[in-house]
């Protein structure tokens, strides 16, 4: 087949594109940095004419135009399985609501809960010779929102990044209904400020619990990524990773030498991430990178993936922990911060697994509370000595 003349045949522009959409639909976004800019600025011109438009989507790193059009809250929702402070302030807004799912199960929602999707909007890496977009990196659930998708565009992205897989990374031109070009550069994750004196002793605690030939996962913020520059700096050897999200720090940690996968019992070698998203130099590194895969989340979080791979490290923030051990990682109050990650299911496979460990060190706060760090290590739970803040109201000479 010639795949050349069949890209000619379904690119069309991005006008031309939305004008699928109608009143009543459902519109998938897709998720993170595949969040498509050209069919949503052409949509939003579009929304004078319709009415009671749905959008799902998540982790947003950029403000859809869709949001900016008059009296958005009586013409549109938007869905997130996992909120950003983007979606955080289109809640406060009126038309953005949390859908509470816990992010492993997500393909399999669609496939067998949702099963029905009006359009699909996914921005894609550039095809390559056998017909193939790469979702980029966030591999994620997409494979199963155009499983169940009407109509499936895809946006063409020359700077997004092609990442190799294992499963369910990318979609053929044969399954695309219509393609759309837009060249927009990747937006940018920084890693917030400097880390505090605070937060490298408790990296400090946690780096020293690591062994050689432990497989990584960090979740997103100051902490998992102060931990990572200390990995690099480390004497620790023939690490591997596993991860939900790919974050900068892997790159820092990889480029240190201290990175092999040779020590792992499943995907040895290879690096595992269901979605990525940081600086250039991250989108860079995953390119085209063999020893990088992008899996489904469904794979790379399920606790019992996980539970094969000895000497598994979990590090995670939370936000609150009481004097009962139980800890809050997705929300502050009422408010809904982010979503019912990962952090359950990577908890639960180092459980699993042999010798393995989990930190859980809180997210940085405005106010100036207590912190505790836990650290899971071979079933057994150490509590590293640090003040507690309690949710029961208990003041710091109390909790004592």
């Amino acid at each position: 087949m010639d795949y050349t003349a069949l890209y000619q045949q379904k690119l069309t522009t991005a006008d031309e594109a939305v004008k699928v959409v109608k009143s009543g639909d459902w519109v998938d976004y897709g998720w993170c940095t595949g969040t498509p800019v050209a069919l949503d600025k052409a949509l939003a011109a579009r929304m004078g004419e319709l009415e009671d438009v749905n959008f799902r989507g998540g982790v947003l790193m950029r403000r859809p135009a869709v949001f900016d059009i008059p009296n958005a809250a009586d013409k549109i929702t938007w869905n997130s399985w996992h909120m950003s402070g983007i979606e955080r302030k289109a809640c406060m807004e009126g038309f953005g609501f949390y859908s509470a799912l816990r992010y492993s199960e997500m393909p399999r929602w669609y496939r067998e809960n949702v099963r029905h999707v009006n359009v699909a909007m996914i921005q894609v890496a550039p095809m390559d010779a056998h017909g193939w977009f790469s979702f980029g990196p966030q591999a994620s659930h997409l494979k199963a929102v155009c499983d169940v998708s009407d109509v499936i565009i895809v946006e063409v992205n020359k700077y997004m990044p092609r990442c190799l897989g294992g499963f369910e990374d990318a979609i053929h031109i044969s399954q695309v209904d219509m393609i759309v070009e837009s060249d927009t550069e990747m937006p940018q994750m920084g890693a917030g400020g400097d880390p505090t004196e605070v937060d490298k002793a408790v990296a400090k605690l946690i780096v020293e619990e690591i062994p050689n030939g432990a497989c990584l996962q960090l979740g997103i913020g100051g902490m998992p990524n102060t931990v990572g520059s200390m990995i690099a700096e480390s004497d620790l050897k023939d690490l591997g990773v596993h991860t939900e999200m790919y974050v900068d720090a892997f790159v820092d940690i990889s480029r240190a030498g201290k990175i092999n996968g040779s020590k792992k019992a499943i995907d040895r070698g290879r690096q595992v991430f269901a979605f990525g998203a940081g600086t250039q130099k991250l989108y860079d590194f995953v390119n085209d990178n063999p020893e990088c895969m992008s899996a489904p989340v469904s794979y790379t979080n399920d606790a019992r993936t996980i539970a094969q791979i000895d000497n598994f490290i979990s590090i995670n923030n939370i936000v609150d922990v009481d004097l009962f051990g139980q800890m809050n990682a997705e929300s502050a109050g009422i408010k809904q911060i982010s979503g019912a990650g990962g952090q359950l299911d990577f908890v639960l496979g180092a459980y699993l697994s042999r010798a393995s460990s989990a930190a859980r060190p809180p997210l940085r706060r405005r106010t100036a509370r207590s912190r505790a760090v836990f650290v899971r290590r071979s079933r057994m739970a150490r509590s590293l000595p640090m003040p507690v803040r309690a949710r029961t109201g208990l003041s710091p000479s109390m909790a004592r």
